[in-house]
């Protein structure tokens, strides 16, 4: 979590590995009390292409059948820039991006700010 906050090069691989973990149920758990949301909401905004689609990744999985998580996604300010890379980012983010915000809108409240 720590290396996705830096906002260095490693941050890209960081948010690979914290996808990969959050396949995993009570690996979501333990990645949303970490403290790793609000780090991979900002890497939408300032990280490279690569950790941009990474961090969306891992959102999406994250997101994933949580409704506490979506909350959680949500009220980090998740959705503002989840919507500008599906508008204006590389293929494989929009891909993620669009598949986060889909498994966001599972949550009534996030809904309408998505619409």
């Amino acid at each position: 979590v720590d290396l996705v906050a830096s906002g260095t090069d490693g941050a890209q691989d960081a948010a690979g590995a914290l996808w990969s973990l959050a396949f995993n149920n009570d690996n979501k758990i333990a990645i949303s009390s970490a403290g790793a949301i609000p780090p991979l909401v900002d890497l939408l905004t300032s990280g490279s292409d690569g950790a941009k689609g990474k961090a969306a990744g891992a959102l999406r999985t994250l997101a994933r059948n949580s409704n506490n998580v979506q909350v959680a996604i949500a009220n980090a300010g998740a959705i503002p820039p989840l919507v500008k890379i599906v508008a204006s980012g590389t293929d494989g983010a929009k891909e993620q991006a669009a598949w986060a915000l889909k498994n966001l809108a599972a949550n009534s409240d996030n809904q309408v700010a998505i619409a």
